[in-house]
């Protein structure tokens, strides 16, 4: 499984849908699609969201951040993530 960062911004009418139950539905298009959720968090800044999640590969995830944001109307950017570790070794 790889990696994956997702970072969210709200519209303004996602805003108008907050709620815990999206947040699970949220958590059920990310895993039937394949994915593993490591953690999610709200955030203050240029960002709304980061979801630190875990696919298959870079369609699964591609699939999921669409249908989030089909379902939500939350825009994503999605960047795979190594740990520093890895990355260490990679540029050894």
């Amino acid at each position: 499984m790889a990696k994956f960062l997702m970072l969210g911004k709200y519209t303004s009418d996602a805003v108008k849908g907050i709620s815990a139950d999206r947040t699970k539905k949220i958590i059920g298009v990310i895993e039937s699609a394949g994915g593993k959720i490591d953690s999610m968090h709200a955030l203050l800044g240029l960002y709304d969201l980061a979801f630190i999640v875990d696919f298959p590969g870079a369609k699964d995830v591609i699939k999921a951040s669409v249908a989030i944001t089909k379902a939500t109307d939350i825009g994503f950017i999605t960047l795979p993530a190594i740990t520093v570790e890895e990355f260490d070794k990679m540029t050894k």
